[in-house]
């Protein structure tokens, strides 16, 4: 018997699993844990007899929930932006923040200029933060460095934060996030010179778990995107993608032809793009942070999404530009006041359905078999999760059976 095995008691269960009930749950639950995994779920006075060797633990009428997981982060990158949101505040345009020096090519600056252990030890203190609000799961993407070296130093950041903390991390390889400057007007060469070699190269080292990119009209064209998801697919890798955030490319459409796990942002998404996604089974990653702090009026197709069954995933997009949110609890409030989510789409939104946006399977439900990934809540009811603001109501994270 493993030292983490036990019996879990006295506590609700928002499973999340199934829809027979609101959020799955089950009222005066039992849960089992055994190597690392869930060996038992449901009611109490179900529970087998074959368990009662095991040590029983009071949680004392706590709500229990999937361990939850943000998946579209930038959470690796150097500098950050506050000089520029203070500009921008001030008055100062695009352009002239641009020309002070701000924008992503302040970002791709400072992020060369770090050091692997500086990229890291700003990224644990962001990662830090989300564990302290049961997160187990993250997705972390490149992009920042924009050349093979600093793409590649990212990404090795983003997998050593998985060997210093008690959390999973999925990795995504977004070398077509922008054009750097060196390329200005020649996309194309630094697709083929840069972005293609790169993500290459992050490949044969193990480095990424998926491919993304942006696709926009300040950013890269569906046909150079796909050039760059031909050469995913060629390495057997999964795609998503920066979709429909600005304008409409077809940037959704796109990604679902090509399987995609995910397409994230989705504002200007239309009925086309959504069926496109439902009939690949791609995941409408939501993303709050950027139209707030963006002060966007386009919100996502939330109604379109639901009608068609599209499934919606909530993250915070941490990136020091357009989404300096570092709280997936204040996400799901943003979800449902700024889009009129449920609750109950919102929670499901970073768990069941931000693990199918990662390609995971094991985690993201309360289930016999899967990861014993759990949070425990001094809640009673799981639409306090949303409802509240500033509030972190977490008692215990259970990360692989361990608390």
């Amino acid at each position: 018997m493993d030292e983490h095995d036990r019996v879990l008691v006295d506590l609700n269960a928002a499973t999340m699993d199934g829809d027979a009930a609101p959020y799955g749950m089950i009222e005066d639950a039992a849960i089992v844990l055994e190597a690392g995994r869930i060996a038992w779920v449901g009611a109490r006075g179900d529970l087998p007899s074959g368990y009662g060797g095991l040590p029983v633990e009071s949680l004392e009428g706590r709500l229990v929930t999937p361990g939850l997981i943000d998946c579209h982060t930038h959470i690796v990158h150097g500098g950050n932006r506050a000089v520029e949101f203070e500009m921008r505040l001030n008055g100062a345009s695009y352009e002239e923040v641009a020309r002070a020096g701000g924008g992503i090519v302040s970002t791709v600056t400072a992020t060369r200029a770090a050091s692997e252990e500086e990229l890291l030890t700003e990224a644990l203190r962001r990662v830090d933060v989300l564990i302290a609000e049961g997160v187990t799961g993250i997705e972390i993407k490149s992009g920042y460095g924009l050349d093979i070296e600093t793409e590649l130093r990212m990404l090795r950041v983003a997998r050593a934060v998985m060997a210093k903390r008690p959390v999973r991390v999925k990795t995504s390889f977004l070398g077509a996030h922008a054009t750097p400057a060196e390329y200005a007007g020649r996309d194309d060469a630094y697709i083929d010179e840069v972005c293609l070699p790169a993500l290459r190269a992050a490949h044969a080292q193990g480095l990424v778990d998926a491919v993304d990119g942006f696709c926009e009209g300040i950013a890269f064209q569906p046909a150079q995107i796909a050039r760059v998801f031909d050469v995913a697919v060629e390495l057997d890798l999964p795609v998503k993608l920066h979709a429909e955030q600005l304008s409409n490319l077809g940037g959704a459409r796109l990604a679902a032809s090509y399987g995609a796990l995910s397409a994230d942002h989705v504002e200007y998404l239309d009925e086309a793009g959504v069926r496109a996604m439902a009939e690949a089974g791609t995941v409408a990653v939501i993303l709050p942070g950027a139209f707030y702090t963006l002060r966007e009026t386009q919100a996502p197709p939330i109604d379109l999404l639901r009608q068609h069954g599209v499934p919606m995933a909530l993250a915070t997009d941490i990136n020091p530009g357009s989404s300096p949110l570092n709280s997936l609890l204040l996400t799901l409030n943003m979800g449902c006041t700024l889009f009129r989510m449920t609750p109950e789409e919102a929670l499901r939104g970073v768990t069941q359905n931000a693990a199918s946006a990662l390609g995971l399977t094991d985690t993201g439900t309360i289930r016999a078999g899967l990861r014993a990934d759990l949070a425990v809540w001094d809640v009673r009811h799981p639409a306090e999760l949303a409802y509240r603001i500033g509030f972190n109501p977490l008692h215990a994270r259970i990360f692989g059976g361990t608390s």
